[in-house]
């Protein structure tokens, strides 16, 4: 069943350490199987907190987008991004 990673950015801090962070991810996609469904596109906010980016990722399932996530590669990528930035980071399941 398909899964999804969410990444909602909630604020930039620092857009220098944040500019290091697009190459490292894309590194750290590696043979994974990965479909970007949104990636920073015209936002509107209905209901909750605001939000500067949001990014949705489509992987085959829960397990593949863990070993994406979980992997060294994009562990470095993440250190990046919370040097660059504040998020909140989302995997739910499909339907």
């Amino acid at each position: 069943m398909a899964a999804y990673v969410i990444f909602i950015r909630e604020s930039m801090t620092d857009p220098d350490a944040f500019a290091l962070y697009g190459p490292m991810s894309r590194e750290a996609r590696g043979d994974h199987a990965i479909t970007p469904l949104a990636f920073y596109g015209n936002l509107e906010v209905l209901e909750g907190a605001p939000a500067e980016g949001v990014v949705v990722l489509q992987f085959p399932s829960m397990e593949a987008a863990h070993a994406w996530y979980d992997s060294p590669a994009y562990q470095a990528a993440k250190a990046q991004r919370m040097k660059g930035a504040d998020y909140r980071v989302l995997l739910v399941e499909g339907v």
